[in-house]
């Protein structure tokens, strides 16, 4: 009997994998590079002039391009459900996790200037994967290849945002099994928590570690101590508008700084001190500390990239090519 009961686990088991695999060849198959290539061949030349534009402009847009398309393809999907409005905020924009979300009038630039050149063909999906390449890129990162083919979706909620969106405050188990939810490994997890090496966040997203990490007013103990109190000269409670980099000094370069700050005890989230509490993740971190360069990161971000921008895609004849990436989902 027990041999059957453990005959009967391994097969769901290698049932479930099976599926899982399917499912992300499925999407592999229905993406592909240069898939504008015969009807729009210089449509990535046109995003990087204008992603060059934005960025002597306003440089912080790089690191919240990169992080718009990150909250885009967790919810429903890399879709550009994001981008939607509702004129009774219940969209995804409207969720207490995307209300700092920056970019979207450069993400319409860019729209406005590839509808002028292949009408109606580009979606803003692909848009969000292609602009948060190039932010990497003209932030000092590599610009990897990107898979493009995907549609457009009519769907934006914010109750979907909240249940689906890693949070800030997660630990290490729930962020491994939510990134699990999206057909992403333990090391994607890590390697995306990379891009924390560039950007900012409000103080609002991690008082909690400064001074009310238990519940009884203290300071996080896994918080390096000259460090929170360096936090909290900047933040004061209830702080809500103050803005802190995440890579003290150095918030607009993409590159290895975010491991070094981890394995120093300095994260802002308690997600990123949670990379300290799993083998794999603890692993990585610690080689990405010691990296004399920072291809191997480089090389992973992208294939993460990949795996990320396929998660829950539209193609085919699903979904829609928006010409307005903003428009009102109500």
């Amino acid at each position: 009997m027990a041999a059957k009961i453990f005959l009967l686990s391994l097969t769901l088991i290698v049932g479930t994998l099976l599926i899982v695999s399917t499912n992300a060849q499925c999407v592999k198959d229905l993406l592909k590079y240069d898939y504008y290539e015969d009807h729009c061949a210089n449509l990535e030349d046109l995003i990087l002039e204008e992603m060059m534009l934005i960025q002597a402009e306003d440089a912080t847009l790089m690191p919240a391009l990169l992080r718009l398309h990150f909250h885009d393809c967790f919810v429903h999907g890399c879709d550009a459900s994001v981008l939607l409005i509702s004129k009774n905020g219940t969209a995804e924009k409207d969720a207490g996790p995307n209300l700092s979300l920056r970019g979207f009038e450069a993400i319409e630039r860019i729209k406005t200037k590839l509808e002028m050149a292949c009408p109606q063909l580009v979606s803003c999906a692909d848009i969000l994967a292609i602009a948060a390449r190039d932010a990497v890129y003209l932030s000092g990162g590599t610009r990897y290849k990107v898979e493009t083919g995907r549609k457009d979706g009519n769907i934006s909620s914010d109750k979907a945002a909240l249940a689906n969106l890693p949070p800030g405050y997660g630990n290490i188990t729930t962020l491994i099994n939510l990134y699990a939810t999206k057909n992403l490994s333990i090391v994607d997890l890590v390697v995306l928590s990379g891009a924390h090496t560039f950007g900012a966040s409000h103080c609002a997203s991690f008082s909690d570690r400064l001074y009310n990490y238990s519940g009884v007013g203290d300071t996080d103990p896994n918080l390096d101590a000259s460090y929170a109190d360096y936090l909290k000269q900047k933040c004061a409670p209830g702080d809500s508008s103050t803005i802190v980099e995440m890579d003290p000094g150095n918030p607009l370069n993409f590159n290895l700084d975010y491991f070094k700050v981890v394995w120093d005890n300095k994260g802002l989230f308690t997600a990123d001190a949670a990379l300290l509490n799993n083998n794999v993740t603890n692993a990585y971190v610690l080689e990405m500390f010691n990296a004399v360069s920072p291809q191997k990161f480089y090389n992973d971000f992208a294939e993460s990239m990949i795996h990320m921008g396929r998660i829950d895609v539209l193609t085919g004849t699903n979904g829609t090519i928006r010409t307005v990436c903003g428009s009102y989902v109500d």
